[in-house]
């Protein structure tokens, strides 16, 4: 039978997010009540590289593992935090260096909205929560349409930082939207990560693809229904699995708005594909 392990993906825990992160926000209450059915579950948590360690035979996998991710890096993860330590459940959050607050503000370049996000003195505090602190770039780019050359300077960049910042080596990495190629693939792995987190919306298991871990995405609509379901295995597909046409469609018609502007006719290609 084959071994099925969520890995969720959280962004934001508040009651009055932005808007444009309200549809991948949970409230408090909801944020508890997750924890509180993840905790009852009889799954062992592990962060990122503990399962990245057990995947490469390094150490046994636990017979029911469970990830919890969080990405970007915004403020509220402060308290989300807290409340997983004190279940004993550890996380990997995926930083975006170029978003969180210091002396010198956020990065110009940076392509996320404006939004309340970690400090520096925040993120240094975090292995003390039992948190795993990852790399999300520096700006959050659509990393498959950038050149070889601003790829490797957004995935170098921020891990370069953030173990300054944190003073020990940060091995994984999640790739902004989830978008990725192999050419970004392999550029993760020649910077040093020893893996990487994908999005998917599909269950893990032992023979996933180490820098291209599958993740299911917690949004606001995400009842206790559905990630009971989640956490038993069920009610989604299971990685890995081949990419899909419409992720292919995507990523080219992203490629092409990068390259040449908004183009109808590939408007017009894409608009009917639904959104990997």
């Amino acid at each position: 039978m084959t071994t099925t392990i969520p890995i969720l993906l959280y962004h934001s825990v508040s009651t009055a997010p932005p808007a444009w992160i309200a549809p991948f926000t949970v409230t408090p209450r909801t944020f508890t009540r997750h924890l509180d059915l993840i905790a009852a579950s009889g799954r062992t948590a592990l962060t990122v590289s503990q399962f990245r360690d057990a995947l490469a035979g390094d150490v046994p996998l636990p017979p029911r593992p469970l990830l919890v991710t969080f990405d970007d890096g915004f403020a509220d993860f402060v308290e989300a935090a807290s409340e997983l330590a004190a279940r004993k459940l550890p996380s990997t959050l995926y930083v975006t260096t170029g978003a969180l607050r210091g002396p010198s503000g956020a990065d110009p370049r940076l392509a996320l909205p404006p939004a309340e996000m970690l400090s520096w003195s925040d993120v240094r505090a975090l292995p003390g929560f039992g948190v795993e602190v990852g790399a999300h770039t520096h700006t959050h780019p659509q990393l498959d349409v950038l050149p070889p050359g601003e790829v490797d300077e957004e995935i170098r960049r921020s891990k370069h930082q953030l173990e300054d910042a944190l003073g020990g080596e940060v091995r994984s990495f999640a790739y902004p939207h989830g978008f990725h190629s192999p050419r970004v693939c392999r550029a993760v792995r020649a910077a040093g990560y020893t893996s990487a987190c994908a999005v998917m919306n599909a269950l893990s298991a032992r023979n996933d693809r180490l820098f291209a871990l599958a993740r299911l995405t917690v949004r606001a609509d995400t009842g206790v229904d559905r990630l009971a379901a989640w956490l038993a295995g069920d009610d989604a597909r299971v990685a890995p699995s081949r990419e899909k046409a419409a992720t292919r469609a995507w990523r080219f018609y992203r490629r092409a708005d990068a390259r040449w502007g908004d183009l109808p006719a590939v408007r017009r290609l894409t608009a009917r594909l639904p959104r990997p």
